[in-house]
């Protein structure tokens, strides 16, 4: 019974290891295809540090990505909104054309702290025919003193085309 449940266990690990390794990684995984989606992208004007609440403004940039190396994609609206869901701005009055592999960004100032800790963006794009989804993020960066912090959110569908 010995050596067939070392063998057993062994087995067990390798499958194991396998199924996590097919799992993560994502270039393994195929391209999302899409003619277009409604995306939303959590971020923060501003976050709160230490026991009496003060707050870190942060500078946000929104990316927009067409990943798709051979077709274009067309940015439609681009929305700020506040942690209420307010409008705050819009920033494409005007369809937006992204060429394969063009990449575009939206900027927030530091000292914009009208979208609160609960901000964010609505974005809507399409495409005459299917291609690759793109990468939407918002990036946020903030620094006092000595002291900096930076992170990203990315884009969460909402609505597909």
């Amino acid at each position: 019974m010995g050596r067939n449940y070392f063998k057993l266990y062994h087995l067990w690990v390798f499958l194991l290891g396998v199924a996590l390794l097919a799992g993560s990684s994502p270039a393994a995984a195929k391209p999302r295809m899409s003619e277009g989606q409604t995306v939303y992208v959590p971020v923060y004007s501003h976050v709160f540090y230490g026991d009496q609440s003060r707050t870190l403004n942060l500078t946000v940039t929104l990316t927009i990505r067409n990943t798709d190396a051979t077709k274009a994609m067309s940015l439609n609206s681009v929305k700020y909104l506040d942690s209420a869901g307010k409008l705050l701005q819009e920033y494409v009055p005007q369809p937006i054309q992204l060429d394969p592999l063009n990449s575009t960004l939206f900027h927030v100032k530091e000292s914009d702290v009208s979208g609160g800790a609960g901000a964010s963006f609505i974005v809507k794009w399409q495409a005459k025919e299917k291609v690759n989804a793109p990468i939407i993020e918002g990036i946020m960066i903030g620094a006092m003193a000595n002291q900096g912090i930076s992170f990203t959110e990315r884009g969460q569908v909402i609505e597909e085309k």
